[in-house]
């Protein structure tokens, strides 16, 4: 009787956190440490303020954010990663008992959700190329979701490609998954004037170097991040600590060290793409800080256990779609160097 009233979901599983010293490329985090001031704040924090619950409003935050992207304080959210300001969204967005829509390979998180908050849904077959097929969200829904670029394909959808499923949906919520778009092209913060449906979501995970301090956030129109902040206050009112609040406004203030990071890992990914080419991996173009390759001559999974036994890892999944892909994150040229060398060993032995 007891179990009849327990909610059951299928949880999501991320990637290995392995404690001994390896070559970590499963889980795309930056491999360059945060903006010299996010190191200058942590050794300067008043740390008498801990004692005290840290600013609901997240004012140095988000007004740091609004500068940095050009928009209103008041178009700003910002919570615990992105998975919280997205699970955020969930709950607040998706309740017209419609089904909501996203790519049926794509963040995994989506269905957890999507289970937990009593949401229907229907997944959307990519096509044969791994992209997400614009028409198949002209259909009635409660709402649509999907990253750009989407993971883990690493394939980046242009603007109007995005203003398309806008314009065919005027009357639900769109949300934008921007996790990589740093790596990527333009990002749909350019058109939250012109869609008030439209969310945009984005992390420090990535290309801020900050997945530690656990920091996301949405830009849209005003009246959606009211919306989001009345949800916010009656779940947690207190959902950034002190220090992720500090650190992370002093990370957004130095666009320089972004700039010049991000574009090192994608110079690092386009001399790794070109190296992977030679060894005979197919993978589409990347637009991340991650590359989603197959060998047609090598088991994924054979290929994954033996980078494993190598101390190198790598991202594999057991769904039928995609068992022949590695997810590779893009690290250091010396990591990289590491991993290609010994792939090519790995390779010649079998």
């Amino acid at each position: 009787m007891l179990e009849e009233n327990i909610r059951k979901v299928t949880p999501y599983v991320p990637g290995e956190q392995p404690q001994c010293k390896v070559i970590k490329l499963n889980t795309n985090e930056n491999p360059y440490p945060p903006a010299p001031g996010v190191k200058e704040a942590l050794r300067n924090l008043d740390t008498d303020r801990l004692r005290l619950y840290p600013d609901p409003e997240m004012k140095t935050l988000i007004s740091a954010l609004a500068e940095f992207y050009g928009v209103k304080k008041e178009q700003v959210f910002a919570g615990v990663g992105s998975d919280d300001v997205l699970s955020m969204c969930f709950l607040t967005f998706f309740n017209s008992g419609k089904p909501i829509l996203f790519p049926d390979i794509t963040y995994s998180f989506y269905k957890v959700w999507a289970d937990l908050y009593r949401i229907p849904y229907e997944c959307q077959p990519l096509d044969e190329n791994l992209r997400i097929r614009k028409e198949d969200y002209e259909k009635e829904n409660g709402g649509i979701i999907f990253p750009n670029p989407n993971a883990p394909t690493s394939i980046y959808e242009d603007l109007s490609f995005v203003e398309d499923i806008l314009k065919k949906n005027r009357d639900v919520i769109v949300i934008v998954d921007e996790a990589y778009i740093d790596f990527a092209g333009p990002s749909a913060v350019r058109l939250i004037d012109t869609y008030d449906n439209l969310i945009v979501t984005q992390t420090f995970s990535k290309s801020r170097s900050m997945a530690g301090m656990r920091i996301g956030f949405a830009i849209g129109n005003e009246r959606l991040i009211r919306w989001l902040n009345d949800v916010k206050y009656s779940f947690n009112s207190y959902t950034l600590s002190y220090p992720s609040i500090v650190c992370g406004t002093e990370a957004v203030k130095d666009r320089a060290y972004f700039e010049e990071t991000t574009e090192r890992i994608i110079r690092t990914r386009t001399w790794v793409q070109k190296e992977l080419k030679e060894l005979g991996f197919i993978f589409p173009e990347s637009s991340t800080n991650f590359i989603f390759a197959k060998h047609p001559d090598y088991s994924g999974t054979d290929l994954f256990e033996a980078l494993r036994n190598e101390n190198i890892y790598v991202r594999h999944w057991n769904d039928p779609a995609i068992k022949e892909y590695l997810r590779i994150s893009v690290g250091t040229d010396e990591e990289m160097e590491t991993f290609l060398n010994v792939l090519r060993a790995v390779m010649k032995k079998r």
